[in-house]
Order: C-alpha cells, then structure tokens, then sequence
C-alpha cells in the first residue's frame, strides 16, 4: 500500500497540469497520453547517455512544455478544434518518442522501450537509504509534490493567472478588457504538459524504465483523479481544488491497489478508471455527497433561496404624473 501512496503522489503532478487545463481553461486536451511519454522518453534517453538526473528529468518537463505549446498553436493560430489539434499533437509525438529512445541505442533509430534498473536517477539516494516503501520516502515525496502544488496556487492567483481562470470561464468577456486569449491558452497548454511530462519523467524514474505505450488512456487516469479528488474533498478555494486532485491521485492509486489485491484482473483497469469516472460525477448528484457540505464546495457559489410559499406580490408602484 505504501508502494501505491507513493506512485499516486507522483502521479499528483500529472493531476495538477490535468487540473490546469480541464478545471481552469476548460480545454479538453488529449496531448496529455503522449506528452507523458515524451517526458519520460526524453529523460530515459538522456539518463541512459550519462546525464545528470536532475538535468534529464528538467529537459523532459520542457519538452512537455513544447508539446502543449504546438496544440495551443494549433488551436488559436490554426483555428483547428481543441480536441482534434490535442489528438494530432498526440498522434505525432508516438514516433516522436520512438525516435527520442532510439538516440540511446547503438544501431537503433527508434525503440520502444529503454531500461533504466542500473541507472542513477532521482530515486536511486532514497533506494541506498532504503527509504522507497516506506512513510519516510512518502514525507519526502510529498514535500516536493506539495512545493509543485503551492506554485500553481501562487501562479493561478497573479494578474496572468487570473486571466487564464477568465479565459476559462468566460473568453469574450476577457478578450473586450484587452487580454489575447490566444496567448493565456498556449500558455496554460504548455505549463499543463510540462507538468505532465515532468511527471512522466519522474514515473519512468521511479519504475525504472520507459516505454513507449506508458501513456495510454493517460488521460483517463488524469480525469479520474480530478473528478475523484474534488467530487471528495470540494474545489471551493483554488488552495484547496489543487490539493484536492493530489489527493485524488493518491485515493485512485489506492482504489486500483484494493481492486488488483481483490483478485481483478490487470486488464481490467481501464474498465475500473472508467466506473471510477462516472462514479464521480453522478455520486455527487444522486448520492449521499451531496448531503455533505463541508464536502461539496462548488467554487464559492451560494445556491439561490426559494421564495417563501406565502410571501406577498409585491404591490405595484403607482405611475409618475397619476398615468
């Protein structure tokens, strides 16, 4: 169990570049399945050669950053669909990806997958110190999964992040006060993927190897752990919607640990993501969730009062002049 606190911590960063895109600009983007892998690829690749850790794993988040930036240029310079310009730019990045492993291996322009069980990494000191499995390795992973948190707090609450929220909610009106809507797009895209791929640089790292389907139906898990976490624990202040997908990343590693100690069988998880999902958003509107308030914030907004049944008409106000 602690294994599946750990990964789902992790995988809490790639919940927060999700949150950004799907909660805040209410942009529904499939970049994310293959910009996962990029990362990781990109950070494989570059572990594999020699490189710093450190300096692999920061390379992959910005090639993350540049896979979201194309489909942000996709959509508002090329005027494609948001949905379709995310599933090109995903389509894209597969040989991409296979191209980037294939510069770690002698004789090979593409490979699927790269090992890196004999490789330094960012996880390799807490290994030596036998911390991985353990709360200790958990503290440590979720001070930086917490730093990684309070920078999107702080950015969603400048001048530039409260545009982006705008945009989100409501792109005409932003656009009449002067702010390019085009460009608070690319933007959150490309800090959305670079979460995203910084957090399949991180996973890669963690597991030990990168492959090239690692990042399919990614974006599935992303949902699932922002639906779960803030269908559980509300998103009614920024502080706490980004916290809440942390955690919603957490309790779905837990659910797909209980439902794989429960004899399911591994292909079957996919299936379960999507029950998860769905579960989600109807609990919350049929459930005992709603009966929770403390529980249920929906963004600060007050649900209006119902008159009372026998309140009065109001009397009408006799015309100016007697007319």
């Amino acid at each position: 169990m602690i294994g599946a606190i750990e990964l789902g911590l992790v995988y809490g960063v790639m919940a927060l570049g999700v949150y950004l895109t799907f909660r805040i600009l209410n942009f529904p983007d499939l970049t994310v399945d293959g910009s996962f892998t990029t990362g990781a690829a990109v950070a494989a690749a570059m572990i594999t050669t020699g490189q710093n850790p450190v300096l692999a794993t920061l390379a992959g988040a910005v090639a993350g950053l540049v896979a979201g930036a194309i489909t942000g240029l996709l959509h508002t310079k090329g005027r494609i669909d948001g949905l379709l310009a995310g599933i090109l730019t995903m389509i894209g990045l597969w040989s991409v990806n296979l191209r980037i492993m294939g510069t770690a291996k002698e004789d090979a322009t593409v490979a699927a997958n790269l090992p890196l069980l004999r490789a330094d990494t960012l996880f390799t000191p807490l290994r030596e110190a036998d911390l991985l499995g353990t709360w200790g390795g958990i503290g440590i992973i979720l001070v930086g999964v917490i730093v990684l948190k309070l920078a999107v707090d702080w950015f969603l609450s400048t001048n530039l992040g409260l545009a982006i929220q705008a945009t989100g909610d409501n792109g005409p009106m932003i656009r009449s006060f002067g702010v390019s809507t085009d460009r608070t797009t690319i933007l959150t895209l490309a800090i959305s993927n670079g979460f995203v791929a910084l957090c399949g640089a991180l996973v890669a790292q963690y597991q030990g190897f990168a492959d090239i389907s690692m990042g399919i139906g990614l974006i599935l898990v992303g949902l699932a752990s922002v639906i779960l976490g803030q269908a559980v624990f509300g998103h009614r202040f920024i502080w706490l919607a980004s916290l809440a997908v942390v955690l919603g990343a957490v309790l779905y590693r837990l659910i797909i640990f209980f439902a794989m100690r429960a004899g399911l069988d591994p292909n079957d998880m996919k299936l379960v993501t999507a029950v998860l999902v769905v579960l989600a958003l109807l609990l919350p509107r049929w459930g005992f969730l709603r009966r929770i308030p403390s529980l249920r914030g929906r963004g600060g907004r007050v649900a209006p009062r119902e008159p009372a049944p026998d309140a009065p008409e109001p009397a009408a106000v006799a015309p100016a002049n007697g007319r």
